[in-house]
């Protein structure tokens, strides 16, 4: 018997953020010291009101080096150190090597607001200002940490149960490599735009069933969890009609509470979804005996 919904929607979590969820400083720190002596450079100009354009020009002639730091003081990363501005026309901006005119730099920095940033006393420090940057900028990875963080938790507990064989982020042929069973062939598993091959998070094999999972953790509402729940409906359709395989949703997070009904819909379709709840009350080793005994062998 399934978990009551409304115990379902009881006990989604609210975090699973550990201490290194909200900023990754290794990566702050690296990616600061990449243009720490661009930095250095242009640390010169801070405070220079009255002479700023001339400097600025004088110290990109003589260390073409200090304008790669240019991007990041706005924010952007651009490895090709190239950025376009729409001014009329459209113009190309190269912070690689001084190819634009003194007049177009000039521009560049006065209309951007890095000239004042450099002469209004705004700050002291262009390395202490970067390292706010990108500590700004890393928290736009939090999204992907928690889905990281989701599947560490779900892998410790997959990895608990006896005579388990576990694929992490696994394609199609190597599931059909690993665990022999070819029918999987015959479902469309590609995806995106560029029509790549789907990878599932887990693919676990227990007994003679094979269970595609899928793991994701929502802290907030949104339009996607709609989508999220009506894709994985279809791809449990398409899975579970095949034997030896079975797909396995694994959820959580209290964005859901947003999308309760979509939640529900497909709670009361698929055959096999659950939450951390479920796995801390060993509630999946249960589902899964339950679908071995009764599916093995299927056809």
């Amino acid at each position: 018997m399934k978990r009551d919904f409304d115990d379902i929607m009881a006990g989604l979590k609210t975090t699973i953020a550990g201490y290194d969820y909200f900023v990754d400083f290794k990566k702050v720190y690296n990616n600061v010291s990449e243009v720490l002596i661009p930095l250095n450079l242009l640390n010169s100009l801070i405070g220079r009101g009255d002479d700023f354009d001339a400097e600025f020009i004088s110290l990109i002639h003589k260390y073409p080096e200090s304008l790669h730091a240019i991007p990041i003081l706005l924010a952007v990363r651009s490895p090709s150190y190239k950025m376009n501005v729409v001014d009329n026309t459209l113009v190309s901006f190269d912070f690689k090597k001084v190819v634009n005119t003194d007049e177009e730099y000039l521009k560049f920095m006065k209309e951007t607001g890095l000239k004042d940033l450099f002469v209004g006393n705004h700050i002291k420090s262009l390395v202490d200002y970067v390292t706010g940057v990108e500590v700004g900028l890393d928290s736009n990875a939090r999204k992907n940490r928690s889905g990281t963080n989701m599947e560490g938790i779900v892998e410790n507990y997959l990895s608990l149960i006896p005579g388990v064989e576990i694929i992490p982020q696994a394609e199609k042929k190597v599931i059909i490599s690993r665990f022999g069973y070819p029918e999987l062939e015959s479902i469309n598993l590609k995806e995106g735009k560029n029509q790549a091959e789907k990878r599932f998070d887990f693919a676990m094999k227990y007994k003679d069933e094979v269970f595609l999972i899928e793991t994701n953790f929502y802290g907030g509402g949104g339009s996607k969890l709609n989508e999220v729940a009506r894709s994985y409906e279809k791809l449990a359709d398409d899975i579970n009609k095949l034997s030896h395989y079975k797909f396995l949703w694994i959820t959580d997070g209290i964005g859901w509470r947003s999308a309760r009904n979509n939640l529900q819909e497909s709670y009361t379709h698929q055959q096999l979804m659950m939450t951390i709840k479920d796995l801390e009350q060993g509630n999946l080793i249960k589902e899964i005996e339950e679908y071995t005994k009764g599916f093995v062998g299927k056809k």
